[in-house]
Parts: structure tokens; C-alpha cells; sequence
């Protein structure tokens, strides 16, 4: 039982570094987590809008991951273009650009008023 779980691990974190090596936004999204962060520290936010913060940046990228195995798994189907396919890519890809519009306006609430006072 230990060695089944084990391997899903393994093939989890194959999956994770994979993203990272391949896909350009996954790296966009870690960089702006590293600032955001980073600059959670240097501002001094509270502890709560550093929870808020870990879980933005845990949701945008489980967001994108599941956003990349459709892009996947729909150019495993056919590389043509189809529409359902093109469908089926351009509604993930919404997801994710709606959780970063919403995760910007959330992190500038948290932001901006801390830069303010600088």
C-alpha cells in the first residue's frame, strides 16, 4: 500500500517538474509567487494576508497545472484544429485568466495600502 502511494507521489512530482521545465507561465506564476513573497516580508503584511497570499498562490497554480494537462491531453486527442478541441482549450484557459484577474485585485488590496505608507 505504502509503495502505490509512493509511486503517485513520484509520478506527481514527475508531472510538477515537467510543468516547470515546459511551460513558460508555470515559471511566470512561480517567479510573481517568489515576488509576492518576498514582498509579503519586506511589507510586513499580517499573518492572515500572508494566508491569503500561500492560498492565492497554491490555487493559480494548481489552476494552471490542471490548465496545462488539458492542453495535453487535448493535443494527445488530435494536433489539428478543431473546434471542440479549440473549445475545450480556450475555456481552461479562461478559468486561469479569471482566477488572475481576481488574484491581482485581491493582492493589490493587500499591497498597495502597505506601499502607500512607504
Amino acid at each position: 500500500m505504502f509503495k502505490k502511494h509512493t509511486i503517485s507521489f513520484k509520478n506527481a512530482f514527475n508531472g510538477l517538474i515537467w510543468s516547470l521545465k515546459t511551460q513558460p507561465n508555470y515559471r511566470i506564476h512561480l517567479t510573481l509567487s517568489l515576488l509576492s513573497v518576498f514582498s509579503g516580508f519586506y511589507l510586513h503584511i499580517s499573518y492572515f494576508e500572508f494566508i491569503i497570499i500561500i492560498f492565492l498562490i497554491t490555487v493559480g497554480l494548481t489552476i494552471e497545472t490542471i490548465n496545462t494537462a488539458i492542453e495535453e491531453a487535448t493535443d494527445a486527442i488530435d494536433t489539428k484544429i478543431r473546434e471542440d478541441i479549440k473549445i475545450a482549450k480556450d475555456v481552461s484557459a479562461a478559468a486561469m485568466l479569471i482566477y488572475a484577474i481576481g488574484a491581482t485585485v485581491i493582492a493589490l488590496m493587500i499591497f498597495v495600502p502597505k506601499i502607500l505608507k512607504i
